[in-house]
């Protein structure tokens, strides 16, 4: 009998506990605690999974003329380098700024939320702890927040997954380009769910808008012994159409802006340029195309012009002048996904497409000294022409992120 009586009074004190437990964390919780797990709690609720909830970030809205510098992983780790570019936005017409958050090393510019993605901050040499902190800081005065995420082009990954790397041909190697850097195949799906998280995390944590860079195939280097597991033998353009789309897909439901980086000459080119890259194949997926347009990258004689650096307006007023007319055009000599064949009997055969504002392209233009040094009236040259164009956004790039503030109006 007294087995029995003893055993009710453990009973009912285990229930006790147990109801204390619920109760006293409701209570912490109601009284601004925080909690999380990543078992279920078992007992009287033994269905429910109990989770902290993910915090609402406030994100700026896209100017309505973007005018943007580019910052480096390792600048945005560097005080003086803050306080300059926050100065020289201030001090500036600039609105907007774009930060690396995974560059051309393959790693990450600050500590990610998802465990996953740890290895990246981890293998960082460069970087920001307080990334957030500085996000809100820049956010407080106005200024839009980009992040850079470079994709295809990835040291970091390649190693960690070497079945995901551009191969040597001949060997099965990993392939690397002339400046000894590896590449992820842009087939591999793997790698899209890779940047998808990635982008996930850095929107999470605040950035306004995520711009994605290096969107191509491999270009310099040993090209005569290259292999693609992946891709296969898929057409390039392909490829990245299937990648732009699946990206767009994953991302268009977290209300997240999206930009797309190409090389120059997709808005004077329909081919692929031999990388995979085709204006009108990336223009339904995201919100803004930057054609990375620098008198310097383009060849000798690029339209007759014997040396496209002495001439920085009629470069992007001609190429910016072609991005506009493909951009706003209803049809196309380009096939792709989303477009519709009107006629096939033509040569080339005409496709239907939609028509996208003028204002989706937004270019990024030189302030860096090569192969000539850039003065302030050759960046001005290149924002009239952007303007004399139709466009009204532009983004400076530096690598060094020295910017020509005489080439930039004084803020108002």
């Amino acid at each position: 009998m007294k087995r029995v009586f003893a055993g009710k009074i453990n009973f009912i004190i285990i229930i006790g506990l147990a109801l204390a437990g619920v109760f006293g964390f409701l209570y912490f919780q109601s009284a601004g605690g925080s909690l999380s797990y990543d078992i279920p709690i078992y007992g009287l609720a033994s269905d429910v999974l109990l989770t902290e909830e993910k915090k609402e970030v406030p994100h700026l809205p896209t100017p309505e003329a973007v005018k943007a510098v580019y910052m480096t992983s390792c600048a945005v780790g560097t005080p003086s380098f803050r306080e300059h570019l926050i100065d020289l936005i201030a001090g500036t017409e600039l609105n907007s700024i774009i930060i690396d958050i995974k560059d051309y090393t393959g790693t990450m510019s600050y500590p990610p939320n998802d465990p996953e993605l740890l290895h990246l901050w981890q293998s960082a040499k460069c970087g920001a702890p307080d990334m957030a902190d500085f996000i809100t800081t820049l956010h407080q005065q106005g200024v839009y927040v980009i992040g850079r995420i470079t994709v295809f082009q990835d040291p970091h990954l390649t190693a960690r997954r070497p079945d995901l790397a551009v191969k040597t041909a001949s060997t099965g190697a990993i392939w690397r380009d002339n400046k000894g850097l590896s590449f992820t195949d842009p087939g591999a799906r793997d790698v899209w769910d890779y940047h998808i998280a990635l982008a996930k995390d850095a929107y999470d944590l605040g950035f306004d808008e995520l711009n994605f860079d290096y969107i191509r195939f491999p270009s310099d280097g040993p090209m005569k012994d290259i292999a693609f597991p992946h891709s296969g033998n898929r057409p390039k353009p392909e490829v990245l159409e299937d990648f732009f789309s699946y990206l767009h897909q994953e991302l268009v439901d977290t209300g997240m802006v999206t930009s797309a980086d190409l090389f120059g000459m997709t808005t004077t080119n329909v081919d692929d340029l031999n990388i995979g890259q085709v204006l009108e194949r990336a223009l339904p997926y995201f919100d803004y195309i930057a054609p990375m347009v620098y008198p310097s990258h383009y060849p000798k004689n690029f339209n007759n012009w014997p040396d496209p650096n002495k001439v920085p307006y009629d470069i992007i007023k001609f190429s910016m002048d072609a991005a506009v007319r493909r951009t706003i055009a209803a049809t196309t000599i380009v096939p792709a996904k989303s477009h519709t064949l009107i006629s096939g009997t033509s040569t080339p055969a005409v496709y239907s497409k939609e028509v996208f504002s003028a204002n989706k392209i937004r270019p990024w233009l030189q302030d860096f000294d090569y192969p000539v040094p850039y003065t302030p009236d050759m960046v001005r040259a290149q924002i009239k022409a952007t303007y004399d164009a139709g466009l009204n956004s532009w983004m400076l790039w530096d690598p060094r992120n020295r910017y020509t503030r005489s080439a930039l109006e004084p803020s108002q």
